[in-house]
């Protein structure tokens, strides 16, 4: 059972989680069910943030659980003492393996209506594979403060392409800006963000784009004067980036709606070994120089990596990675626990 539609925006905006959970359709038969829908999905919920990375840890994690624990969590009182038993590892395998997992995603998801900036990546879930099947491939969408909008999972044999505004489309994204990777950086994209969902758009331009690309280098950026310059030390390193703006409305770049070019500098230096790295990376927006300085395209050029922020925790602290959660929608209902 999955969901028709997208849940709205009403529904998103419920207060308390419980009640989010409430709107999805419960995928098991009528006959014989213990436990509501929502008390088995908060138990998952709360697993995960205790450290639980199967369905037999959710079970071990439910089974120690006391009982005002339960309570909170919906479970009822059963039997003449009044024992509240919460769910077993199988019935929490079942959920979390049918349940709708773009329904989830997006009732567990941060609405990003008047955001400043939301990024799009995806991740493997390297574990997922199996002897048949591909590793399920999750694409994502992240605002600037690194919490989660929603999540989806690629179909096998395609690409994150297919998925872009699948992903986005329940969503008002009027006003803010979307940034990717070089691999959205298509002419579809770029038009279905400005002119269905009144939104603006920052994307790198790479080699998958080769003509747009011969374009962007051999503009005069030895002659732009609007420039933007940062510095900061962290991490085992310290870092410069240099950011040129350059209008190109009238120069003739086959992108729809493209009114600004932009090229990035990074030059990066290692503490400890006194190693220098020099990156170059070009990108371009529909924003015009009054609604987009230098400043503001770094700072929406950097905003892209809150997304593999947040990538790095689910793989560092919830080794993402090494679950070997294979079954259904397992993967990719797991990762949204993850990211909630």
């Amino acid at each position: 059972v999955c969901l028709a539609k997208s849940p709205s925006r009403q529904q998103r905006e419920l207060p308390g989680t419980a009640a989010r959970l409430a709107v999805l359709p419960d995928p098991r038969d009528r006959r014989g069910r213990r436990h509501t829908l929502t008390s088995v999905l908060l138990t998952a919920a709360c697993a995960v943030l205790a450290g639980a990375r199967s369905y037999l840890a959710f079970g071990q994690w439910a089974r120690h659980a006391p009982q005002d624990t339960l309570a909170r969590l919906g479970f009822p009182m059963r039997g003449p003492l009044g024992v509240r038993r919460p769910a077993s590892p199988s019935t929490l395998r079942r959920v979390l393996t049918l349940v709708c997992p773009g329904g989830l995603a997006d009732l567990l998801g941060h609405d990003p209506t008047g955001t400043e900036s939301v990024a799009v990546d995806g991740k493997t879930a390297r574990g997922s594979r199996t002897d048949t099947a591909p590793a399920a491939h999750l694409l994502s969408a992240v605002t600037a403060a690194g919490r989660a909008v929603s999540q989806l999972r690629v179909p096998d044999k395609t690409n994150e392409i297919t998925g872009f505004t699948a992903l986005l489309t329940p969503f008002d994204l009027t006003g803010t800006v979307v940034t990717a990777d070089a691999l959205h950086t298509q002419r579809e994209h770029a038009k279905w963000l400005v002119e269905v969902k009144k939104a603006h758009y920052l994307l790198v331009v790479k080699g998958n784009q080769p003509t747009l690309h011969t374009a962007l280098k051999s503009l005069p950026w030895k002659e732009v004067t609007a420039r933007r310059y940062d510095r900061e030390a962290g991490h085992g390193r310290r870092e410069t980036r240099s950011v040129r703006t350059l209008t190109v409305t009238g120069l003739g770049l086959d992108f729809p709606h493209v009114v600004q070019a932009a090229k990035i500098l990074r030059h990066r230096t290692d503490l400890k070994t006194g190693k220098v790295t020099r990156q170059t990376v070009h990108a371009i927006t529909d924003m015009t120089a009054r609604e987009a300085s230098p400043q503001l395209i770094g700072r929406l050029a950097r905003s892209q990596w809150g997304i593999e922020a947040v990538h790095h925790v689910r793989d560092a602290t919830f080794a993402e990675d090494a679950s070997k959660v294979r079954t259904g929608h397992g993967p990719e209902n797991m990762a949204t626990l993850r990211n909630f």
